[in-house]
């Protein structure tokens, strides 16, 4: 996928990043030929329930959007994979076959998914990727710029080590699942920042981002490197980054190396506020849904200037040139701006974080 580029504050590690909103859309041009009204269906397909955010944030935002949009008249058809490739095959055919109006596909496989996506086109099926790249026409894509992703989670590994930064300290990766492509965007731009500053001592695919595989795979990095052999750990999500953790527990380290993560899991916030996980990269989810609602509708609607102000961006996949796209903002969550971003964004209260466990750890980083 071609990168956009764009500028960093690297000060505050927080990136806005391009077309993050319908600016300058007035809604239908004077050539569009609107074939549906407030009466449509959007087919959201999503990957999988390891991660707490799809059902969680993703699809009631989603749900929630397009019945603002469409006056309570539209309907969402969701339905969650499960990890499978070919239960989502399986789920797209059926809405193809539904004859949904637009389909938002987050894809377990971006490869394998392309068939489906290439029946939808022929069926006049729009299909917008959704937060992963997928192959195939699709129509457009939203996500996050996911090189820079990595980008900050290699240089907030760095800003943790400090002064032990140097060729000796080891670092273990452990990334995302070798069929997702967001996975080796997010390692790409992770090995940008780490390479020439530490050494990458062990480096793991971890298969569906599965947290038990991810704790496996730390247990054997810790047993050839030693329990203090390892400097900092680099995990693609938050729940590797708890299996990690576990590992590193279980093996008797009492003092745990930093440790990165991403997408803001509430066990991952917790476990930032007692000091076990360094940081997670905040991605404003309900924002990135509610966009992609608005550009399905816009499609289906016909409303052709809205539609191209909220995609301002252009990428390639494997098989497609010069994709309408959406990029959305990203922060690094380190203990110290917990209150301005999850909290602040109302993703959670204090008392979802502070619970009696973590009371005192809260109490010293500010949240009461």
């Amino acid at each position: 996928m071609r990168r956009i580029a764009m500028a960093v504050a690297a000060t505050t590690l927080s990136f806005p990043l391009a077309a993050c909103g319908a600016i300058g859309g007035s809604g239908s041009s004077s050539k569009a030929s609107p074939t549906k009204g407030n009466d449509l269906t959007v087919g959201l397909l999503l990957p999988e329930t390891a991660n707490t955010r799809y059902d969680r944030f993703d699809a009631p935002a989603v749900k929630n959007k397009v019945a603002e949009l469409t006056h309570r008249q539209g309907r969402v058809e969701y339905a969650n994979a499960g990890a499978s490739a070919s239960r989502q095959a399986s789920q797209m055919e059926k809405m193809i076959g539904d004859k949904v109006d637009v389909i938002l596909l987050d894809a377990v496989d971006a490869h394998r998914i392309a068939v489906q996506v290439k029946k939808a086109k022929a069926a006049g099926i729009p299909v917008i990727a959704y937060d992963r790249l997928a192959e195939g026409p699709i129509d457009a894509y939203i996500s996050f710029d996911n090189e820079l992703v990595g980008e900050v989670q290699g240089r907030s590994l760095l800003e943790a080590l400090g002064s032990q930064v140097s060729s000796s300290a080891q670092v273990v990766m452990i990334n995302g699942s070798p069929t997702d492509p967001n996975a080796k965007q997010f390692k790409a731009g992770a090995l940008a920042q780490l390479n020439g500053k530490v050494t990458i001592a062990r480096s793991y695919d971890i298969k569906d981002w599965k947290a038990e595989i991810a704790r496996s795979q730390m247990a054997k990095a810790i047993s050839a490197l030693g329990k203090n052999g390892v400097a900092a750990v680099y995990s693609a999500n938050d729940g590797m980054a708890g299996g990690a953790i576990e590992a590193l527990k279980a093996a008797g380290v009492t003092k745990l190396p930093p440790v990165t993560g991403q997408d803001a899991e509430l066990a991952a916030v917790q476990r930032i506020v007692s000091g076990d996980q360094y940081m997670s990269v905040y991605k404003p989810y309900p924002t990135e849904a509610e966009n992609a609602a608005e550009m399905a509708v816009a499609k289906v609607q016909g409303k052709d200037i809205q539609f191209d102000s909220l995609t301002r961006d252009k990428v390639d996949s494997p098989t497609t040139k010069n994709i309408p796209s959406q990029m959305v903002s990203v922060v690094a969550m380190t203990r110290s701006n917990i209150k301005d971003t999850v909290i602040a964004d109302g993703i959670y209260k204090v008392s979802d974080i502070c619970t009696a466990k973590y009371s005192a750890d809260c109490a010293q980083a500010g949240l009461e």
